[in-house]
This record gives structure tokens, C-alpha cells and sequence, in this order.
């Protein structure tokens, strides 16, 4: 196929000159929607300097210069928001916002849009929002996190970010990042509106609106009729959108700069002064194909493609500036060459710029750097834990089990850290599935223990909005099977920010998860789920799972200190069947139970990476974790009867691991053996046998893992786990004392 953004680029030319432009139908005036004629001139030409950066990358991509050329054409009439929305109104944006991104940054004086952009397209390390990781949208100054998505991804986090607005209100913090009377902007594609994401977040934001609950959001639905090859059936946007309760539907025409901004200017005062959801259709056209390497003639007649074309929004801007008197044709054609010759011009300038060259530099804000924050823990008085307390001096006196305890630890972590907000399915008035966090919404009120509604990819992206604002999120979901329904959220939006805008934008949480297996009475494989594999090879995040409530008060005050003061994203993965286990040995021992230790200076906690240790044995030392230790710890006397001294390993943080811990404890003894609770495939054993091979351990290891299988309901629920029969089976033949004990015999 001919080169379109060549043919286009030399066709607007010719035909503003000839005065063949595309005649709008709106009519409206300048003062009829608020603007003089500088305004217009002004929009125009960052219509054309997205134009131009469009153009540009391609020739720039024919040099094997530029790496991605998913770019703006047709859109380019998305100009209006960057200019009617405020810098303060944080913006979450599509991949063709490019109009939309250079016209905000007008707003403040210093942005060099055009020259950042081009660094962004030549992969530069100088790229000032990703520092040559990705072409992104996105600028910390301009308040736009940026954003790689392109199946709408980024709309629960926006609906989070809405939400979180009206709450730095309602909890009257000082840590919120946007002023009280902000709006979200967050923009999307058509084909994009049928992803899940997009209907989760439109609902949750409808359903929080239909209730009275702010969330002043805009979104936009740039509607260009298809996706890749994919046409939008003609009337699916409005039928879909236009009678969603508690939201406003506005539509525009986003070919006629007039027409976007009338409509604009209503979504905003809508969103702004009743706080709000509107969804603003956008009609528009794609240029150029969906990408540059899309062959479009593959799905679409040449004769379609020139009518699509001969829309272009760029020839209805021209018509624009004419019938208001603002420029004549010949001007309009000199600044599109001026324009060309402008952003070529800079793009020269960006091609030698640096690149990353190393591993280490590229992987080097996957971990956010070590950026303290101001410390905003206030020190619990006597008095202030007293009230909070008040009737659970008993609680406070005696032993109890893992899940007393970690609600109790969320009420003094919510007294001493007030931007900490808990979220869940059923955590307030109920107290969760399990009780945990019985009382805390009666303590702390429902702006601070949120009960949200059954959907996981809106707590997700509620948890990243409230960290966008300055809050320090808690959400739990209820099992862990659940996580897959929105795993993406923490795969592809959570984990990547920090990587994206080189370490400038984070989203600090602790997601409490339910989980792992043993649980009776309750069960099948949604209630039972023993495999994190999900969490493992996610980038940047730690995963933390106690095996006991004094080690679950603990890590639980480090993960939020982690997610406090470095900006991290930690799993907090709790074992829901010792949840109430009291006993270890007998029935009556209540070994498994711990007191509450309250958060005192003189109280260790237990440090990122610290793991456990119980013995001091030679004979074997076994690797475990969660609902491990305790069966280890039931087979230890066993095994001691059999003779073996052992030392068992309570690993605590699962990701990363602590290889140099591990290795140290590991040395001491004569054999090792890993009792792994998940799935033989995929399952942490893997690469803590993978660790002692890369490692040289020279002793014997071994594995017990549970079955490749789901987990059954009934007395089968543990027969594909690890037990401590087993666990005395593999000990014994690792260590070699069945074979001892043959020799003795012979």
C-alpha cells in the first residue's frame, strides 16, 4: 500500500489551497462555547504538532530510528481536553493523546513537548517520563501517570483516583496529591470499551454515583468506528453508555474543535461542581492504520480509506480558522511546513541521544528507589490506644489466634498511620469471611474501611486511584483463586508504574490475600487454592506469608512500612487454615497461639527478608513456609525420636527470597529438605532447588510438594498435600537413616 501518512501529509496542503475542506454541520460560534479566536489558533496548532510527531515517527521508523508507531492521527481533536481540563486534574490516557499531552503541557511554563516526545520515539534514556523504557504518555509535572495500556486497563485505577479525591475530603488528610475540587480525566478507544476493565470501572463508578458517593471522573470514549480490523457496530457506543445508571452521557463531535469543546465544557461542569461520572462520546476518525506496521488494505477498500481520509480533523480545523476570519489558506499551508521543517528539525537533535546499553540500567526502577517519604506515622499515645481498645483489654492480655491478632495489628497500624485506608468485599460491617477485620469500620468510620463492591478489578484499581492521592491502600481479597480474576491490574498496571516513569510514579499498597490450602469445612479448589505462581514472576513485588500470629503482627507492620516509606508493592498472603489454629501437639496445648506484642520501640519487628528459625540440628535442615512450619513443627519431635536433630527454616518473605539467609542455615547441615505446601510445577520448591544447584550445595536435597492437582471437597481436601507423615517419609530417606538403620541390621 501507498505510504497513507505521506499521502495525507501532502494532500492537506493541496487541498486547503483549493478550499476542498469538509464542512462541519455544528455551526457554533467561538463566544458560544467560550473561545476567541487565539484559542482556536492556539488548539490548531498543537493539532498539527501531533500531526507532525506522527509523520516524523514513521520516516523516523523507516530509518529503524523509532520502535513504535502507534500514533494520534484523527484524533487529534482530543487538543480540546488538555486545554479545558486543569494540570491539576490528573489524567489517565489513551496511546493517542498525543494532542491531548502537548496542549496540557501549555498550561505550564518550561515543557518541551515536542523535543520529550521525540526522545520517548528514539528510546532515549534522556526521555523524561521513562527514561527510554517505553513511548509513553506521561509526566509527573503535568500529573499524568503514564500509560502503556491499550484494552482500557488504566480505567479502574482512574475510577480509583476519582474516588479517592472525595475521600482526602472526608478523612481531612494533608497527603493528598490533587486539590479537593479535581476531576479525572481518563480517555479510552471504542473497541476498548467492550473490555472488561472498561465495563468494571464504569460500573463501580456508576454504582458509587447511584449512592451518592463522589467521583468526579470524565471518561471519554474516542469513538473511531474500529479497533485493529474490528468495526464498532454503528449506534453500540450510545445504546452501551447512554442509560448506565447514575452516569451522564454527553456526545461530541470530535472532527469540530467547537463542537468537543461545547461538550467539554459541559462533562467538566457536570464533574466538577455535582461530582459526577460523565462518559463523553467522541466521534472521530483513525488515519494512517492502527499502527505503522498495520497493512490496512488487508481489512479496508482503498476507496474507504480516502473516504476516512478526506475527514481528516486537521482539514475541518483549516475550515474553522477561515469562516472565523482567524487565518487565511495561505497561512495555514506555511505553518504546516513550518511545523514539518520544525519537528524534523528536533527529531535530528533526539536521534544520537543516549540509550540504555545495560541490563542494570534498564531494570533500575522496578524496585522504586530508596525515596524516603515524610514520615507520617503519628506515635499512638497510651490515651489514644486506650479508646481505641476500649473492651478488649481481654483480647490484649491473652493468647490468641493468627486472625485476632492481625486485626488487632490493622487497628494500631490504622491509628499510628492515617493515610492508611483497608478495602474489600464484606471487610466492614461483616468483619470479612473470617473475622479479620471485625470492628475496624466501627473504629475507624467507612471512610477508612471501605466495603466495595464483588469485583476484583475495581479493588485493584480503587487501591491504585487511593495511592495516586497520597493514601496508603490495604485491600484484601477475599481467596486467593480470586486474584486471576484481576491479575492484570497487578501484572500490567501496579508492578509496571515504577518501571514506566523510571521510579516517579508509584503505587504503595499492602494487598492482604486469603489464601493457600489445608482450610476445612470450606473448601474446593476456589477456597483452597494452593499455588502464588501468579505473584513469583511479577517484577519488583514481595510477597509476605507469616505461619503464625506473633510473625503476622510483625511482617504485617513491616509491609506497611514498606509500603510507607520506599513505595512498595507487597503481598501479604495469610494461611486461611491456621487462621484459628490454637494447638500444635495436643488438643488444649495452645502452642499455635501468641499475645499481642504492641508496637514499642522495644519490641523487634521482623525485618524485609528475616527468616525464622527453629533448632539447632545438624542432621537436615527443611525450607518451608505458612501452613509448612506447622506441620513441620508437628513432625519435629518425631523425627527427634527417630533420632534426627533438625532445624526447620521458616522462609516468611517468598519474594524475592533471601538467598544468602537461606544458604546460611542450609550449610549448617548434613541434608536438606524442602516442604513446599504448593503445586510441584511452578511452585517455590523449584527455585529453592534451582538456588542449591546454582549454589554448589554439596549435601543431599530433596522436595515434597503437594500434586499437580485442584483441591477436593470433603475428607479428600488434604490427600494431595504434604502431611507429616510425608514430610517424616522424606526426612528420613534424604538424611539417609533408613539406609543407616539397613546396614545396622545387616
Amino acid at each position: 500500500m501507498a505510504n497513507r501518512a505521506e499521502i495525507l501529509h501532502t494532500n492537506f496542503p493541496l487541498r486547503v489551497s483549493a478550499g476542498d475542506l469538509p464542512e462541519s454541520g455544528a455551526k457554533l460560534s467561538l463566544s458560544e462555547v467560550g473561545l476567541v479566536a487565539a484559542d482556536l489558533l492556539d488548539l490548531f496548532e498543537t493539532q498539527l504538532m501531533s500531526r507532525q510527531l506522527d509523520i516524523t515517527s514513521r520516516r523516523l521508523r523507516a530509518r529503524n530510528e523509532s520502535h513504535y508507531t502507534i500514533g494520534s492521527a484523527g484524533h487529534e481533536g482530543n487538543a480540546v481536553f488538555g486545554r479545558a481540563f486543569r494540570a491539576t486534574d490528573m489524567a489517565f490516557l489513551h496511546y493517542r493523546s498525543g494532542a491531548l499531552l502537548i496542549q496540557r503541557s501549555k498550561q505550564l511554563a518550561g515543557q518541551t513537548p515536542l523535543y520529550d516526545m521525540l526522545l520517548s520515539f528514539v528510546a532515549s534514556s534522556e526521555d523524561p517520563i521513562s527514561g527510554g523504557r517505553h513511548k509513553v504518555m506521561g509526566s509527573v509535572d503535568l500529573l499524568v501517570p503514564p500509560q502503556t495500556s491499550t484494552i482500557a486497563s488504566h480505567l479502574p485505577k482512574a475510577m480509583g483516583a476519582a474516588h479517592a479525591i472525595g475521600l482526602a475530603q472526608l478523612t481531612n488528610a494533608d497527603h493528598a496529591v490533587m486539590p479537593k475540587d479535581s476531576i479525572i480525566l481518563c480517555n479510552f478507544g471504542d473497541a476498548s470499551a467492550n473490555h472488561s476493565t472498561t465495563q468494571g470501572a464504569i460500573n463501580a463508578a456508576g454504582w458509587a454515583a447511584y449512592q451518592s458517593s463522589p467521583m468526579p471522573i470524565v471518561f471519554i470514549c474516542e469513538d473511531n468506528g474500529i479497533g485493529i480490523s474490528v468495526r464498532t457496530p454503528s449506534g453500540w457506543i450510545a445504546d452501551n453508555f447512554s442509560q448506565r445508571a447514575g452516569l451522564s452521557y454527553l456526545y461530541c463531535n470530535g472532527l469540530d474543535l467547537l463542537d468537543t469543546q461545547r461538550a467539554t465544557a459541559t462533562a467538566i461542569a457536570i464533574a466538577r461542581k455535582q461530582r459526577k461520572p460523565v462518559f463523553l462520546h467522541m466521534k472521530t476518525v483513525r488515519l494512517m492504520g492502527h499502527a505503522g506496521s498495520d497493512t490496512e488494505t488487508g481489512y479496508r477498500s482503498l476507496k474507504e480509506i480516502e473516504a476516512i481520509e478526506s475527514q481528516d480533523p486537521i482539514l475541518y480545523s483549516a475550515r474553522l480558522l477561515i469562516e472565523h476570519n482567524v487565518m487565511s489558506a495561505h497561512e495555514i499551508v506555511a505553518m504546516h511546513a513550518a511545523m514539518d521543517a520544525r519537528v524534523s528539525r528536533i527529531a535530528e537533535q533526539v536521534i544520537p541521544r543516549p540509550k540504555l546499553t545495560t541490563a542494570k540500567a534498564v531494570m533500575l526502577p522496578i524496585v522504586p528507589p530508596v525515596l524516603r517519604l515524610p514520615d507520617r506515622v503519628v506515635k499512638s499515645t497510651a490515651a489514644a490506644r486506650q479508646t481505641l481498645f476500649k473492651g478488649e483489654e481481654r483480647l490484649l492480655s491473652n493468647p490468641q489466634s493468627m486472625a485476632r491478632l492481625i486485626n488487632l495489628a490493622l487497628a494500631d497500624i490504622m491509628l499510628m498511620y492515617t493515610d492508611v485506608v483497608a478495602l474489600g468485599e464484606d471487610i466492614g460491617r461483616k468483619g470479612g469471611v473470617y473475622s479479620v477485620t471485625t470492628g475496624l469500620q466501627k473504629k475507624f468510620g467507612p471512610a477508612r474501611v471501605l466495603d466495595t463492591l464483588l469485583d476484583e478489578q475495581s479493588i485493584f484499581g480503587l487501591a491504585m486511584g487511593l495511592a495516586h492521592n497520597g493514601f496508603i491502600p490495604i485491600p484484601e481479597i477475599q481467596f486467593l483463586a480470586y486474584v486471576h480474576n484481576a491479575e492484570d491490574q497487578l501484572r500490567g498496571e501496579a508492578a509496571t508504574l515504577s518501571f514506566f516513569s523510571n521510579g516517579q510514579y508509584t503505587n504503595p499498597m499492602v494487598i492482604r490475600i486469603a489464601g493457600l490450602a489445608y482450610q476445612k469445612g470450606f473448601g474446593g479448589h476456589f477456597h483452597n487454592d494452593n499455588s502464588f505462581t501468579v505473584f513469583r514472576d511479577i517484577p519488583g513485588i514481595i510477597v509476605a506469608c507469616p505461619s503464625n500470629g506473633r510473625d503476622a503482627v510483625q511482617m504485617l507492620r513491616t509491609c506497611v512500612d514498606l509500603a510507607s516509606r520506599e513505595r512498595r508493592i507487597v503481598i501479604f498472603l495469610e494461611p486461611i487454615a491456621l487462621y484459628l489454629t490454637r494447638d500444635l501437639h495436643e488438643p488444649g496445648d495452645g502452642l499455635w497461639l501468641s499475645k499481642y506484642e504492641p508496637p514499642q520501640d522495644e519490641v523487634s519487628t521482623i525485618e524485609f527478608g528475616q527468616v525464622g528459625v527453629y533448632g539447632v540440628g545438624k542432621a537436615l535442615c527443611i525450607l518451608t513456609y505458612g501452613n509448612g512450619l506447622f506441620l513441620c513443627r508437628q513432625a519435629q519431635p518425631i523425627l527427634e525420636a527417630l533420632g534426627l536433630e533438625i532445624t526447620i527454616v521458616d522462609l516468611r518473605w517468598l519474594a524475592p527470597l533471601n538467598e544468602e539467609a537461606i544458604i546460611m542455615e542450609v550449610n549448617k547441615c548434613n541434608a536438606v529438605l524442602i516442604v513446599d505446601e504448593c503445586r510441584k510445577t511452578g511452585s517455590l520448591s523449584e527455585a529453592l532447588m534451582t538456588l542449591m544447584v546454582e549454589r554448589r550445595v554439596q549435601v543431599p536435597v530433596a522436595r515434597l510438594t503437594a500434586e499437580d492437582s485442584f483441591i477436593p471437597i470433603g475428607s479428600a481436601a488434604t490427600v494431595t498435600l504434604p502431611s507429616v507423615d510425608q514430610i517424616v517419609e522424606q526426612s528420613v530417606v534424604v538424611t539417609g537413616l533408613k539406609s543407616q538403620a539397613g546396614r545396622e541390621q545387616s
